[in-house]
């Protein structure tokens, strides 16, 4: 949107036209989504986060002062939104390093997936030359996981500066800090994050398309061998927000031959889709009553070379519509 057209909107929405409002803010909505599912870690509370800031952002729009971009703006009021957010619910945090080797730590997570086909919708920009981590490394569930046990406003710092690009000075004049306070928070937020940040070659889609492929023929087979041999040794499964930790792949391959369906996966189907940049497989139970396949949950993938590291189950039948899947299968 050009300069000349966002300062028109801007003086119809001041004059109180909420379309006009509507279309100033629709190119900022997306990026102002993902920044709130960065912060909260669940799509359902990202959606609050930005209905709430879409709110504050009419009801106040008179204060909107020049000093600062509409988009800024805005994530300010969105960052703010956040933080109380997170304030009110969150967990005492864990040592810091022990992820993901405790269960305590991953019970504190209510993550949930993020559907890719909704990060294709963020507008095209050039990355910031100060930003640290890339769209794809910021949305990753191991990533997220992480700034999750980060406070509240360590997190906020280290998003706006690292994965938005924003000075210290733009970080400090959105939180009303100082430039030394948003700069220690950083250097804490960043030290955290070091030792835990992941180091993995990104498979070829010849390589991904290969393994999920063959972990769906695995699965339907009841080949517990089979899949067990597509992990790497130290792979690991969690199910956020259960205190589940299943480390090594005969510990996922024990789970998967006793737990779903009572161990016959075949009675389970999978569906391909993607997020949070990943691959991931919905799966459909069949309903008792009548034999129609009904959503379960959906695994998200982490691969590394040519073997699956991670998987990542999120037991929740209401995030298939978001990932625009089926409500039911035919039997």
């Amino acid at each position: 949107m050009s300069a000349v057209a966002e300062q028109s909107l801007l003086r119809s929405a001041l004059a109180g036209d909420e379309d006009a409002f509507r279309a100033l803010t629709s190119p900022h909505t997306r990026e102002l989504h993902v920044h709130c599912y960065r912060m909260l870690g669940s799509l359902h509370d990202a959606e609050d986060a930005l209905q709430e800031t879409l709110f504050r952002a009419w009801r106040h729009i008179a204060t909107f002062e020049s000093r600062s971009s509409f988009r800024a703006w805005l994530y300010r009021i969105a960052t703010n939104v956040c933080l109380r957010a997170a304030a009110e619910r969150e967990p005492p945090v864990a040592d810091a390093h022990s992820y993901p080797s405790t269960p305590e730590t991953i019970e504190q997570l209510a993550l949930t997936p993020y559907p890719d086909a909704w990060l294709d919708e963020l507008p095209a920009r050039e990355a910031a030359p100060a930003a640290r981590y890339e769209l794809e490394e910021s949305v990753q569930l191991a990533f997220l996981t992480a700034i999750q046990l980060l406070p509240p406003r360590q997190r906020a710092v280290l998003l706006l500066r690292d994965v938005l690009g924003w000075s210290a000075r733009e970080v400090a004049d959105l939180l009303d800090a100082t430039t030394a306070s948003v700069n220690s928070a950083l250097q804490r937020a960043r030290a955290t994050l070091g030792e835990r940040r992941p180091l993995r070659s990104a498979p070829s889609d010849e390589v991904e398309r290969s393994l999920l492929s063959r972990y769906v023929d695995a699965w339907q087979a009841v080949d517990i061998d089979g899949l067990v041999a597509l992990l790497r040794e130290d792979a690991f499964m969690t199910m956020p927000p259960q205190p589940m930790l299943f480390r090594g792949r005969r510990a996922i391959g024990d789970f998967f031959a006793t737990v779903p369906a009572g161990g016959r996966l075949d009675l389970i189907r999978l569906v391909p889709t993607r997020a949070n940049r990943r691959p991931a497989l919905a799966a459909y139970g069949p309903d008792p009553e009548d034999g129609v396949y009904r959503p379960y949950g959906i695994m998200v993938f982490a691969i590394d070379g040519d073997a699956i590291t991670e998987i990542t189950g999120f037991a929740d039948p209401s995030l298939f519509a978001a990932f625009g899947l089926p409500d039911e299968l035919e039997s």
